[in-house]
């Protein structure tokens, strides 16, 4: 396995306090990784570490082989961005917008409109490319910040909760593009609040809480370690949840009480398992 994100117990610390706490996993090339957790968990602060923006107390932190701290122009080279807020430059038009990043990775010409062109007809905004960003709609922008992203042919692509905001029409969309892009083997780490992007986007998926990875491994295996039924009870104005091994033993549950009322069984899914483990939904 050909690892394109490695962590080795890292450490961030602000004012004293361990914001990113011991965290350690890798990222497989071609992978595409959900990382999760509450708003605090660390998960931005992590993703700041990896893309060269701030740097590690402790431990190691090695994207595409570089070092993040010794080797931070090798490590941009090869590391696109897109961050969940818009950072397009609006009193630009879509083509200033590509040309100014080509720009500024060195891309010759004629390579550079070959890529601009390639990659605005990727996402769909040929007809758009000399239309001003500020007249676009979100899901435009949203599209035009992963075509910039792509414009210089990076290795891995971070993608930290692009799809905020938008409809689920634009968003489902966007998920078609992040899959085909991962089906033509590039790597990606995902952050978001939507368990269902997660669900649908990601090979592995990462949880934090409180600056540490609690849980890392498939939705497969995330399932089978913490039950793949769900009784789910009904308790005043709360619900309690019941985890079982398995939906068949969920159900025997259920029909061996005299008194079902306000309860009901289902396959237990990804957000049910974040739950159980952070003890709170997402902000």
């Amino acid at each position: 396995m050909t690892v394109a994100v490695s962590l080795e117990n890292v450490y961030k610390i602000y004012n004293q306090v361990p914001v990113v706490d011991n965290l350690s996993f890798d990222i497989a090339a071609g992978e595409m990784f959900g990382l999760l957790g509450p708003n605090g968990a660390g998960k931005s602060t992590t993703i700041r570490m990896l893309t060269t923006l701030t740097k590690p107390t402790q431990g190691n932190v090695e994207v595409c082989g570089y070092d993040v701290i010794r080797q931070r122009m090798q490590v941009k080279q090869c590391i696109g961005v897109v961050l969940q807020q818009i950072s397009v430059d609006g009193d630009l038009t879509v083509w200033e917008n590509m040309e100014l990043h080509g720009r500024l990775h060195h891309i010759p010409n004629p390579q550079r409109q070959r890529l601009i062109n390639q990659w605005l007809d990727y996402v769909e905004l040929t007809t758009k490319r000399n239309d001003l960003v500020k007249t676009l709609s979100g899901g435009m922008k949203r599209r035009l910040q992963i075509a910039r992203a792509l414009l210089h042919q990076p290795q891995i692509l971070f993608l930290d909760e692009p799809t905020v905001g938008l409809d689920p029409q634009t968003r489902r969309r966007l998920w078609e593009i992040i899959k085909d892009l991962n089906k033509q083997g590039m790597t990606m780490l995902l952050t978001t609040h939507y368990m269902e992007e997660v669900e649908y986007l990601c090979d592995r998926i990462g949880i934090m809480d409180n600056g540490k990875l609690i849980s890392l491994g498939t939705l497969q295996q995330l399932r089978s370690t913490h039950g793949e039924g769900l009784v789910i009870k009904q308790v005043g104005d709360r619900w309690e949840y019941l985890f079982f091994p398995t939906l068949s033993e969920a159900n025997n549950y259920l029909e061996n009480l005299q008194d079902k009322t306000g309860i009901m069984v289902r396959p237990s899914n990804l957000e049910d398992i974040f739950v159980e483990l952070t003890g709170r939904q997402l902000d």
